[in-house]
């Protein structure tokens, strides 16, 4: 299937040129109106009936299972924030087979803050290093090179490995199939945000055989704020919760034995779910979004923004400014560097007075398109550049 303009799906204010999706996407109508049929269930609460504390919960499950091709829905749990899920992988690499002090946590320069901050408080108690993996000073063949150092830093010394697919600030994208098979050569995991990728671009759980998959809803996955999903391996299937709640136990769904307290959770990652997970409003909005992902296939999606940007880059090069070259880099999400005698300060101005959004991060300007955007957004954004 082929995909045109989907604008008309969203509530998109006319005369806006928002191509920027990475920092949060604009609500689907669809959304909107799970949310407010959300609202207005929790005005009539004796709708609200025990089976309704789950009936929530399958159906993003499912659907995110289907988006990430993993056959047991039971390993994704609803979580609020990327912090969070990267706190439940915190706590239990402390209890991480043959874990010991010395040992490297690697990731790439640059990475989003909450990825990491977690790992602080447990390389202080476990002794450990994180180590970050520098980028070229060249952008000749940067995401070429940024890769292979990557790899060639995952030795019998590394306890984890944490990256994003593609890069939150500049699009570079990280080659998961050779970095994977290279984790389990030495029995260091493999952890992902996919916040920046997954609903994007294609992504196989079954191929690239992480430990963890932590994911916020509220930019290409096109759900509400304070909503996402979270891929727990069999590494986890014993692990300790971030927390102790109910809901989260054997039997929790026949309420009359809920002070038959149990011990024993429920399996797989349904122990890491977060408290208050049947989310009446939240749940609805992010199961109508990821719905229309697998409706739409997440392949048309990274075409339609491929197809949006692929000769405007050529133009833009010819310009002087720089991307890198694929497969090193996101077709959905671009990390532009301006010419070296361009003003930032004038193209922001320009673009600006363009009513263009796009986000600066680091040394890239960011380019994040989606397909209620069209040729008009991006040749406004093209004539903001070009001064």
């Amino acid at each position: 299937m082929s995909l045109t303009c989907q604008k008309h799906l969203f509530s998109l204010e006319d005369g806006i040129h928002y191509i920027n999706c990475a920092t949060m996407s604009p609500n689907l109508k669809s959304v909107e109106e799970a949310g407010i049929q959300g609202i207005l269930r929790k005005s009539q609460p004796q709708r609200i009936t025990q089976e309704s504390f789950f009936e929530t919960t399958t159906p993003v499950q499912e659907a995110y299972s289907k988006l990430i091709n993993c056959p047991e829905p039971k390993r994704i749990a609803l979580i609020p924030s990327t912090s969070y899920g990267m706190a439940i992988v915190a706590k239990n690499l402390a209890f991480k087979a043959g874990l010991a002090s010395g040992q490297e946590i690697l990731m790439v320069h640059e990475e989003f803050p909450s990825d990491v901050y977690a790992w602080e408080e447990i390389a202080e108690d476990k002794g450990l290093t994180v180590r970050y993996i520098l980028p070229p000073d060249t952008l000749e063949n940067r995401g070429k090179i940024w890769n292979e150092r990557l790899l060639e830093a995952v030795s019998a010394n590394t306890c984890m490995v944490v990256v994003s697919p593609t890069h939150w600030a500049d699009g570079t994208r990280f080659d998961l199939m050779s970095i994977g098979a290279r984790c389990r050569e030495v029995g260091a995991w493999l952890v992902l945000d996919g916040t920046q990728s997954i609903g994007a671009m294609p992504f196989d759980v079954q191929q690239v055989q992480p430990d963890a998959i932590i994911n916020v809803g509220y930019k290409w996955l096109l759900g509400p704020y304070s909503a996402g999903a979270a891929y727990f391996g069999p590494a986890f299937d014993e692990g300790r919760p971030l927390e102790r709640n109910w809901i989260n136990r054997i039997g929790s769904e026949e309420f009359k034995n809920l002070v038959n307290y149990q011990t024993e959770y429920r399996p797989f990652a349904d122990r890491y779910n977060v408290g208050e997970r049947s989310n009446f409003i939240l749940n609805p909005m992010f199961c109508a979004s990821l719905t229309q992902i697998l409706d739409w296939g997440v392949e048309n999606i990274e075409s339609y923004c491929h197809q949006l940007l692929e000769e405007p880059l050529k133009l833009l090069q010819e310009k002087g400014f720089w991307v890198d070259d694929l497969p090193y880099r996101s077709k959905h999400l671009v990390g532009l560097r301006i010419p070296p005698q361009a003003d930032i300060a004038r193209i922001q101005a320009s673009l600006k007075a363009r009513n263009v959004q796009v986000s600066f991060r680091g040394q890239a300007i960011r380019i994040a398109p989606h397909v209620y955007n069209d040729m008009n957004d991006i040749d406004a954004l093209v004539e903001g550049l070009i001064l």
